[in-house]
């Protein structure tokens, strides 16, 4: 079975930093697009990023230029360091994984990130 426990979640002020990681289990990840989106109450889900197991990353517009995705492909990890964060940011940050080529995604329970003064 699949299974996501992501980490690194807390309160931050604005400007401030956090790292997030998601350490999957129960399959070989090399063939999964990995990645992270959040959800702000009263808003819908938005995508954060996400990254192949070849490198290659997208980023939402929101966090473009501010997070950077990566990956460990030997440890299963997907990591979201998220710098210069704004009380915007504030929302649960959800793992996601995809194996390519299937419409089946399995999440984690999330992690929440409130950036606050």
């Amino acid at each position: 079975q699949v299974q996501l426990v992501e980490s690194g979640g807390g309160l931050v002020h604005p400007g401030g930093s956090l790292r997030l990681s998601c350490a999957a289990s129960g399959s070989d990840f090399r063939s999964y697009v990995m990645g992270w989106y959040r959800q702000a109450p009263g808003k819908e889900q938005e995508l954060v990023a996400t990254i192949t197991s070849r490198m290659n990353a997208n980023y939402g517009e929101p966090v473009e230029g501010r997070f950077t995705i990566s990956r460990d492909n030997d440890k299963n990890t997907v990591y979201l360091q998220m710098d210069n964060l704004e009380p915007e940011d504030t929302a649960v940050y959800y793992c996601k994984v995809r194996r390519l080529y299937s419409d089946t995604a399995y999440w984690g329970k999330g992690t929440l990130v409130t950036v606050s003064s």
